[in-house]
């Protein structure tokens, strides 16, 4: 263990030492990643730096389309098609030197479908990974499923021998609070080895030398120096002053002026993200509210009032400054079931929010707690105060309680929170993901996001069948039925579609990543 660890302390000073003279990306964002575990937690900061050190077997370039990582072909197996069969890339090593092959790909899935791994619901449809030789793998699926490589974009390759050696081979209890050697630290085949981590303060990482693609890819950057920085001041000051060259969460108020700067520009695409609140609609009492014996939520009149109280041209104009797309659905434009008809379905109505209230007995209101992030998406405190005022007007009274996403995302995934706010991106482009997570009922493996207390056993069926159907047409009519149940139940209060805006010196070249997951082996710096 000591001297596999060595190794990689020993190549990545060796590269710094080779890369002194070179590119230095100097990256700034509002949060940093919850953990470096690669299976430990479904995030999306959490997979971007991740993503700099760790490979799946396939990624999405820049426009959203499938590249090859670790795995050069797949597709389904010609005589069985619930068997998929992926050719791994050959004479690829992990960081530490070890080889990669196919016992490192069926170690990494079955830790990926422990209970303390937050990606077992994407890859819940199957049943088996085998290893045919040290370069050819086969997963198993419960009946066909055609989109299997959507699902797998964000599943990291690590080496079973590193992890077995640093008893990192169940993944970290990150709702526990436990601490593991993955945690802090990475051994992958990706292009960038970690030279230092500071959770919360800075991560450090060089360029991998030895990387596979490394005539492939511009590979510019030789150091990523990535500093997590909350408040939105201090990041654009960061930025005007040159300390920064590269900045992922943009304020919004702060656009024109980095753009006005020399030598620096804000480049802007819509993100694959949605805002929306929850409520927990499935307790018989919930203890956030000053009702006794009962929820209001529960009420379907109570969330619909809710919901039409939401001035969500307001939060665009005033809280985003113009940088948002009012949503009516949980489901971005990217998304195989999304509809412009459902999307346009959130009003805003305060006479009929307030009637709404009345037939439910709650003429004269209540009061909530609402839980926040401040410090995961664009303005997201914000928008939770301009909902604060606009609840209030239809008599619900909202306490807002906001705090770091490290111990605002427990709340949700443990079940300890009545009303929040969330953010879904949906890297397989598929409303099964986002049903998967936020409308199946909560079990052992699937419905992990779903903090509504909903449950409908014969929706979950449904769902569940949309893994193995391959009749695309059937398939998107189930989906279609899915979502209007959705709607119907106003399960969510749908908020915004996020639009990024990335600010970067002049110098740096990438294009924005709908995903928000800039992967820098593509960036060039001139």
């Amino acid at each position: 263990m000591i001297l596999r660890n060595l190794m990689i302390a020993a190549s990545a000073t060796a590269l710094m030492a080779a890369g002194a003279s070179a590119e230095t990306l100097r990256w700034a964002r509002a949060g940093d990643a919850l953990t470096l575990d690669p299976h430990s937690q479904n995030e999306g900061p959490s997979h971007t730096i991740r993503h700099q050190m760790y490979e799946p077997l396939i990624i999405r370039d820049v426009t959203g389309a499938f590249e090859p990582a670790l795995a050069t072909e797949w597709g389904p197996k010609a005589d069985d098609p619930n068997v998929w069969v992926f050719k791994l890339r050959e004479g690829v090593k992990f960081h530490d030197g070890a080889d990669f092959n196919a016992e490192d790909v069926v170690f990494s899935f079955e830790r990926a479908k422990q209970p303390n791994s937050d990606m077992k619901e994407l890859i819940g449809s199957i049943t088996e990974v085998r290893a045919v030789d040290d370069y050819t793998v086969e997963i198993v699926t419960d009946g066909p499923n055609p989109i299997l490589p959507s699902n797998l974009t964000n599943l990291f390759i690590l080496d079973k021998g590193w992890a077995e050696a640093n008893n990192t081979v169940n993944v970290q209890d990150f709702e526990g609070g436990e601490i593991t050697y993955a945690t802090t630290n990475a051994n992958g085949t990706g292009p960038y080895v970690l030279q230092s981590r500071e959770p919360d303060v800075k991560t450090v990482m060089v360029r991998n030398d030895n990387y596979w693609g490394i005539d492939q890819f511009p590979m510019e950057v030789t150091e990523i120096v990535y500093t997590p920085i909350q408040n939105a001041a201090t990041r654009v000051a960061a930025m005007l002053s040159g300390e920064v060259n590269f900045l992922q969460d943009m304020p919004v108020q702060d656009i024109d002026r980095v753009n006005g700067a020399d030598g620096l520009m804000v480049k802007q695409a819509p993100q694959n993200r949605v805002i929306f609140f929850g409520m927990n609609q499935g307790a018989d009492d919930i203890e956030a509210d000053n009702v006794d014996g009962k929820n209001p939520l529960s009420d379907v009149r109570v969330r619909q009032a809710m919901s039409m109280a939401i001035n969500r041209d307001a939060i665009k104009q005033v809280v985003m400054r113009g940088q948002s797309q009012p949503a009516g659905m949980i489901a971005p434009p990217f998304v195989n079931g999304w509809t412009s008809d459902m999307d346009g379905e959130s009003t805003t109505d305060l006479a009929k929010a307030k009637e709404l209230m009345a037939e439910a007995g709650y003429a004269d209101g209540f009061s909530l707690r609402l839980d926040c992030p401040n410090d995961r998406y664009i303005n997201d405190e914000a928008i939770c105060q301009a909902a604060v005022g606009m609840l209030g007007q239809i008599g619900v009274t909202v306490n807002l309680d906001a705090k770091p996403k490290a111990q605002h995302f427990p709340l949700i995934t443990d079940g300890k929170t009545d009303f929040y706010m969330l953010g879904w991106g949906v890297p397989t482009y598929d409303s099964e993901y986002i049903f998967n997570f936020l409308v199946h009922g909560r079990e052992d493996d699937i419905g992990t996001w779903n903090g509504t207390g909903y449950q409908d056993d014969a929706l979950d069926a449904k769902i569940k069948s949309l893994a193995s159907n391959t009749d695309l047409d059937a398939r998107n009519a189930d989906i279609a039925d899915i979502w209007r149940v959705v709607q119907d139940n106003a399960l969510y209060i749908p908020i915004h579609h996020q639009v990024l805006n990335w600010g970067m010196a002049e110098g740096v070249g990438i294009e924005v990543d709908a995903e928000d997951q800039p992967k820098v082996k593509y960036f060039t710096l001139n």
